[in-house]
C-alpha cells in the first residue's frame, strides 16, 4: 500500500535529549517506507547528532532557515510533523500549502495551522517520551505502539571517530564519562556524590574518569567541586569538545553516567553503557525520561520524599548512593552483574 506521503519533515527544535528520543520515529518511518524521504529540522547545536543518523536524508538547521514560508514552498515537503510545537513554523507551513501538517491538539494555534491533529497529553501519560512521539503518526493513518525494547534499534546512530578522542582512550582500559551538570534540564546528583564516587574508584588503576560539560559548566565545577577535578583519576574535559566531538568521545568511552540531560540520551542512543539518575517525580521521572538504549539503565529511589516538589529541599537524588552507582559502573568493567 502506498503511504499518504513521499517527503516528510520532522521538526524537533528544542533540546538535544528530546532530539535523540525523536530519532526512533524517523527510524520507524524509514524502515516501513524505505522510499520515503525524511528530513529533520533542528537547532544548529543539535544538528551534528542528527547528521549521524542513518534514517535521516537531510538535516536542516532552524538557525539558518531564512524565510520559513519560502522554505516550505520550495522544499517539496508534503508532510510536516511538529514533534516540538512552533507557532511560526506551523503558520509558515500552512501558508506554503504543505499538504499534511501534523501537530498536537492541545496547542491552540495548531487548530488554525495544522490539518492533522494528534490528541494526546505528554504530561499525563505513563509512556516514555520516545513512545509518545509515535502518537504523532495517528493523524496520518498509522498507529504503531512499539514497546520500549523495540526502540533502541531504530535510533540509527553511529559515533564518529576523532584522533584526539582515540588518544584519550589509549590512557586506560576503561574510561568512564561523568556528566554532572544538566543545564537546568534535570534534577542533578549531588556533586559531593560524584566526588565520593571518584574517590571510591581511585584504587582502580584501570579506570579513568572523564568529566564533561560545557565551558561554563566546567567553570561551575571548578568553584563548586574542586576536590572532584583535583583527584588523580579524573580528567577535566569540560569545554574541550563540541557536540560532534562529544559524540566521538562517548563512542570510545566505556560508558556514561549522568542525570536527565542530553548526553545521557546520546550515550544510550549510541549503544554505549549508560546509567541515568532520576527522581521519582512525574513528569521528570525515569518512566518518562529514562535512558533508553541496548545497554542503558536508570536508577531512582522507589518512594518520593515529602519535599520532592521543591528542588532545593528534595533528597531523592541524594538518596542514590555512590556505592550503588559504583556497582553499576564496575559491571561495565567486567566486575560481574550490577
Amino acid at each position: 500500500m502506498r503511504p499518504p506521503f513521499d517527503h516528510i519533515l520532522i521538526c524537533r527544535t528544542d533540546n538535544i535529549g528530546d532530539v535523540a528520543l525523536t530519532l526512533p520515529l524517523a527510524g520507524y518511518l524509514k524502515q516501513r517506507f524505505p522510499a520515503v524521504r525524511i528530513d529533520f529540522l533542528c537547532r544548529a547545536y543539535a544538528a551534528p547528532l542528527v547528521r549521524h543518523c542513518s534514517h535521516v536524508d537531510r538535516v536542516i538547521e532552524l538557525d539558518s532557515l531564512g524565510d520559513r514560508q519560502q522554505f516550505f514552498a520550495g522544499a517539496g515537503i508534503d508532510t510536516v510533523i511538529f514533534a516540538f510545537p512552533d507557532r511560526r513554523l506551523a503558520r509558515a507551513a500552512k501558508r506554503a500549502g504543505v499538504r499534511n501538517r501534523v501537530g498536537t491538539s492541545h496547542r491552540w494555534y495548531h487548530w488554525f495551522s495544522c490539518n492533522r491533529l494528534a490528541h494526546f497529553s505528554r504530561a499525563r501519560s505513563a509512556l516514555h517520551e520516545a513512545q509518545l512521539n509515535f502518537s504523532l503518526l495517528r493523524p496520518l493513518g498509522l498507529d504503531p505502539r512499539p514497546p520500549l525494547a523495540e526502540l533502541p534499534p531504530l535510533y540509527g546512530l553511529t559515533a564518529p571517530r576523532q584522533p584526539d578522542c582515540d588518544a584519550l582512550r589509549a590512557e586506560a582500559p576503561h574510561c568512564i564519562i561523568l556528566h554532572p551538570k544538566s543545564n537546568g534540564n534535570g534534577r542533578e546528583w549531588p556533586l559531593s556524590h560524584y566526588t565520593e564516587l571518584a574517590r571510591r574508584l581511585q584504587a582502580r588503576a584501570d579506570i579513568v574518569l572523564w568529566v564533561t560539560g560545557s565551558a561554563a559548566e566546567g567553570a561551575q565545577l571548578a568553584l563548586q567541586a574542586p576536590e572532584l577535578l583535583a583527584l588523580p583519576n579524573v580528567r577535566d574535559l569540560c569545554g574541550r569538545f563540541d557536540l560532534a566531538g562529544l559524540c566521538a568521545l562517548i563512542g570510545v568511552s566505556t560508558g556514561l553516567l549522568a542525570s536527565g540531560t542530553g548526553p545521557l540520551h546520546m550515550a544510550a542512543a549510541l549503544g554505549r553503557p549508560t546509567l541515568g539518575l532520576f527522581p521519582p517525580l512525574k513528569p521528570i521521572d525515569a518512566t518518562r525520561w529514562g535512558a533508553l538504549g541496548a545497554q542503558a539503565r536508570s536508577l531512582s529511589v522507589e518512594q518520593a520524599c515529602a519535599a520532592c516538589a521543591d528542588p532545593a529541599s528534595c533528597r531523592c537524588m541524594a538518596a542514590i548512593t555512590p556505592a550503588q552507582v559504583e556497582r553499576e559502573l564496575l559491571a561495565w568493567c567486567g566486575e560481574g552483574a550490577a
